[in-house]
């Protein structure tokens, strides 16, 4: 690695990056990828997140090798993916969405051959080790066709990480995991990130996303439509909840001028609020005025899921 790349500060770098794929008789070219601009800063938990089709899968087959750019340079750890596509993609641990692995192979020579395949010698390979990181190592020698789910997943995530390569790309790793597993699968990737390995992860887990992410980017019908840090993401939305519990019941919901109040089922009252244009006693006098006495008071916090349904169906959702 030259001094250029080690000292540059993003581990993927995406420019003005076009993807059509052709058409044919029965049906017109399709443009998956409409211009993407991406940085994705080294030692960070990057988010790529989007509804389905909105070209995810495209981008992240295109940094794999897997599918040709229309348009657009990216390089990643510092290589071209054109010019310099061998060290770009081993640069690269891709975790697919897809279970495909052979089930005749156990666990331990699954990676063996993997490691083989990236020209790791035998002297540096960390079968065993991976393994047992990722809770597989009692299953080494078991055929993968009498491995659950979750652990096929696991072991996914173990065939990506034979070469140690810098940036690791995780497309819903997740899926179908059940929760103490999904637990073990992300105490080994965050023990991965604290030394030093890039994250990005695809997912439809968005509270997943909020709690790990640093920066999270979301992609719209082949378009960039945010790509903010998390905290930053989520306050952009400019909506709170006050909730307000009444000190004796209400039939309907109060006239409160400026403010919308729903009654839910629980006999609260919902008002969501702009915070950079209200404030909660300005509100809160509009109650009083109406003769409601207030019991109790929470705000709820505007989430990762709010800011998605925003930006990708624009629905006016809000969290009750």
């Amino acid at each position: 690695m030259t001094a250029n790349q080690s000292t540059e500060e993003y581990a993927i770098r995406a420019r003005e990056v076009r993807k059509t794929y052709a058409g044919d008789k029965k049906s017109p070219a399709t443009e998956a990828l409409k211009g993407i601009d991406l940085s994705v800063r080294r030692g960070s938990i990057f988010g790529l997140l989007g509804p389905n089709g909105a070209g995810k899968s495209t981008f992240i087959n295109i940094l794999a090798g897997l599918v040709r750019k229309s348009a657009g340079e990216i390089s990643v750890w510092g290589f071209d993916v054109d010019k310099n596509a061998r060290q770009a993609r081993a640069a690269l641990g891709i975790v697919p969405q897809e279970i495909n692995m052979d089930v005749f192979f156990t666990p331990k020579e699954a990676l063996e051959i993997q490691a083989g395949l990236y020209g790791v010698p035998k002297s540096k390979r960390r079968t065993m080790e991976i393994l047992r990181a990722l809770g597989l190592d009692d299953k080494a020698d078991a055929y993968v066709r009498q491995l659950s789910g979750g652990m096929k997943r696991r072991l996914l995530v173990a065939k990506a990480m034979v070469h140690s390569p810098p940036i690791l790309i995780l497309d819903e790793p997740t899926a179908g995991v059940d929760i103490e597993l999904r637990k073990q699968l992300w105490d080994y990737v965050l023990e991965l990130h604290a030394s030093g390995v890039t994250i990005i992860l695809t997912t439809h887990y968005l509270e997943e996303a909020q709690t790990l992410c640093d920066e999270i980017a979301i992609i719209h019908e082949g378009n960039v439509v945010a790509c903010e840090p998390t905290e930053k993401l989520i306050a952009s939305l400019d909506r709170k909840t006050l909730m307000v519990t009444p000190l004796e019941d209400v039939s309907s919901a109060p006239d409160l001028g400026d403010y919308q109040a729903d009654l839910l089922d629980d006999g609260r009252l919902a008002i969501p609020y702009a915070p950079s244009k209200a404030q909660v006693a300005a509100i809160l006098e509009r109650v009083s005025a109406a003769g409601i006495g207030v019991k109790d008071l929470s705000t709820v916090e505007t989430d990762l899921e709010d800011v998605f349904l925003e930006l990708t169906y624009k629905t006016d959702k809000r969290s009750i």
